[in-house]
């Protein structure tokens, strides 16, 4: 048997994983190009060139994600299959944690919500969310002088939220619940004269993470384990900022948020899967 691939064709970038048949991973790669054709072939080419492989060790291609409706046919004669997306995530998001169940979220230009368990092989969309990476680049652009997603995330590193968020500790002088003083009230609500820049681009980042980690609480509870664990990925998980919010919302919900190693080719992976 020979090498499976699998391909995540996203609205921004392209992951492309390959596996071997016990499934062990040989390597991951991410290409960015103006079109998903162009990105996907890009990501193909770089993928065998990188890792010194011939196109003739590979025995089968597995493509999902958004673009890969823009492909037909079979790539360069290799038997080439197409997953259904929200199946890739919840696969990726098990192999990778290492759980059997588990609610599984996938953070890229936007966000979706996948209910997955291995035993029964069920991955069931339980819903997602248009915020997400597109939030933050769009936003940024508008708010900011940072033209892309990274451009953001540098300016954000010299950002504070004190002059962006306001807070428990601002509006209250007494405990509320278990909420703590540190805990956000409202996003944004705390904007004066001394905001830069940089507070504006981690005050976006920190927003939609939040929003993204409370959608997941919710979408937990609408299930028969609304306790249970989260899997973090998707292109957001390389987000600094992320293991903050790990940190804050482990305060104040049971459930338990994961983030697996390379949680940013989760979809990749569990495309691959299928095929062995």
């Amino acid at each position: 048997m020979g090498i499976i691939l699998g391909i995540d064709v996203g609205g921004s970038t392209t992951k492309i994983v390959g596996l071997n048949p016990d499934r062990t991973l040989i390597s991951t790669m991410m290409v960015k190009a103006y079109d998903q054709l162009t990105s996907l072939y890009g990501a193909l080419g770089n993928f065998m060139d990188t890792n010194g492989l011939p196109l003739s060790g590979v025995e089968r291609i597995y493509i999902t994600g958004v673009g890969g409706s823009y492909l037909s046919g079979n790539i360069y004669g290799i038997p080439t299959h197409r997953v259904q997306e929200f199946s890739a995530i919840g696969k990726g998001g098990l192999w990778l944690s290492g759980l059997d169940s588990a609610i599984v979220i996938s953070m890229g230009t936007g966000t979706a919500f996948v209910k997955a368990d291995l035993a029964a092989d069920s991955y069931k969309h339980l819903g997602g969310s248009g915020v997400g990476g597109g939030t933050l680049v769009g936003l940024g652009r508008r708010l900011t002088t940072a033209e892309d997603f990274d451009a953001l995330c540098v300016l954000a590193e010299k950002g504070s939220l004190k002059n962006v968020d306001l807070t428990i500790g601002a509006i209250s002088k007494e405990s509320i619940s278990t909420l703590g003083a540190d805990i956000t009230a409202a996003n944004f609500a705390n904007l004066n004269s001394y905001t830069t820049e940089a507070d504006i681009a981690l005050g976006l980042i920190n927003m939609v993470l939040q929003t993204i980690f409370s959608l997941g609480i919710f979408a937990a509870r609408g299930t028969d384990c609304p306790d249970g664990p989260i899997v973090l990925t998707g292109s957001l998980t390389d987000l600094k900022q992320i293991d903050s919010t790990i940190e804050s919302f482990g305060l104040l919900y049971p459930n338990r948020f994961i983030l697996p190693p390379k949680a940013v080719f989760a979809t990749a992976i569990g495309a691959a899967l299928h095929g062995c």
